[in-house]
């Protein structure tokens, strides 16, 4: 059974139907897309005199949330009644001996399996697995860059998950939401004959990028899977790992709008940024309700509906200007009432190091 309609038969169903498997700049080099993006960064910081402003739009959070801040610094100010709508976590250091503290602290935030690990400073996905037991904590542990945090979160079941983009200016009352991605988990179905290698060959997608799944799937591609069984091709909410991300934006409502306003101003001073979340119903959370948070990204998130397949490279583009220019102003906007951004040197620093710990962590799910 092909992708497409493996997706229409899940409880997060794509709103549309389309006919192309992806856009034509959907997968293209990151330098090629991203360049005339960084040019627009350069121009904007020589219009205001810093090119590392934006790290002032969330004054709060390292580098505003643009690079190498910690997950756990971000969800730790969530404060208020916002933050029962917070997936539980906890963290521990990957030392020896880690399983026992890890253990103790899964137990005193009330987490049990299945749970998410992911890396305290990271992006992309990179390195977040779904562990359904404790050889799989022991087998994260023993894998992850040494001295280095790791997140354990709650598992929230739902099948939904949206990236919603908040944007408030510090001279406006309320902000407003400028992104809504929705993401779908890409599946094949079994037809009791065809490997699961041949299945992905076989997908009108997923038979185009073979790459972001092969590797994850290696110890599995020559199964069979049972005629009618539902195969996840990967488990982590990223486009660039493989998920397959809708333009949602349309569909938000005062009442959403107004939800992500509460949770905005459960942080101190966030002004720019991506809600990552997880729902069961997509009428239930347009009413902002039926929710759960699972991060929360400050300016280095990206409104990832541009990866919709069909957004125009204009669309993208025009997205990308549009968000970056914001936290320009809002920087700005915070400059002037005495905050000031990390500067370039240590924005760089920052970059490097999370370069350098993403290569080390283990594959993601």
């Amino acid at each position: 059974m092909k992708l497409e309609t493996a997706l229409r038969a899940s409880a997060t169903a794509p709103l549309r139907t389309r006919e192309q498997p992806l856009s034509f700049f959907e997968f293209w080099p990151d330098w090629l897309f991203y360049f005339p993006v960084a040019l627009h960064w350069i121009a904007l910081g020589l219009r205001y005199g810093d090119f590392s402003l934006p790290t002032a739009a969330n004054p709060t959070i390292t580098a505003g949330g643009l690079c190498g801040e910690s997950k756990l610094e971000t969800l730790d100010q969530v404060n208020g009644p916002v933050r029962a709508l917070v997936a539980r976590y906890t963290s521990v250091v990957a030392q020896p001996g880690g399983m026992a503290r890890a253990e103790q602290a899964l137990t005193a935030a009330s987490i049990d399996y299945p749970l998410v690990a992911k890396p305290a400073v990271g992006c992309n996905g990179t390195g977040v697995q779904l562990l359904r037991g404790r050889d799989d904590l022991a087998r994260y542990l023993a894998e992850f860059p040494r001295d280095e945090r790791i997140v354990l979160q709650e598992f929230v079941a739902d099948e939904g998950e949206a990236g919603i983009f908040y944007v408030r200016h510090p001279d406006e009352a309320s902000g407003r939401i400028t992104s809504i991605t929705l993401k779908h988990v890409p599946l094949v179905i079994g037809d009791g004959r065809s490997t699961l290698r041949q299945l992905i060959a076989a997908d009108p997608r997923a038979g185009r990028v073979p790459h972001l799944y092969l590797a994850r799937l290696a110890g599995r591609l020559h199964d069979v899977p049972r005629p009618g069984e539902r195969v996840p091709l990967v488990f982590v909410g990223n486009h660039c790992k493989g998920s397959i991300f809708e333009n949602g934006t349309h569909l938000a409502t005062p009442a959403l709008t107004e939800a992500f306003e509460r949770i905005a101003r459960a942080l101190p001073a966030f002004h720019f940024g991506r809600i990552d979340v997880r729902f069961a119903s997509l009428s239930a959370l347009l009413r902002g309700e039926g929710f759960r948070i699972i991060e929360i990204n400050g300016v280095g998130s990206e409104a990832t509906h541009i990866w919709d397949r069909d957004t125009t490279l204009r669309e993208a583009w025009r997205a990308q200007f549009f968000h970056y220019g914001a936290a320009f102003r809002i920087a700005a906007a915070n400059r002037a009432r005495g905050h000031r951004s990390c500067g370039f040197q240590a924005m760089y620093r920052l970059w490097r190091r999370q370069k350098r710990l993403m290569a080390a962590y283990p594959m993601n799910d």
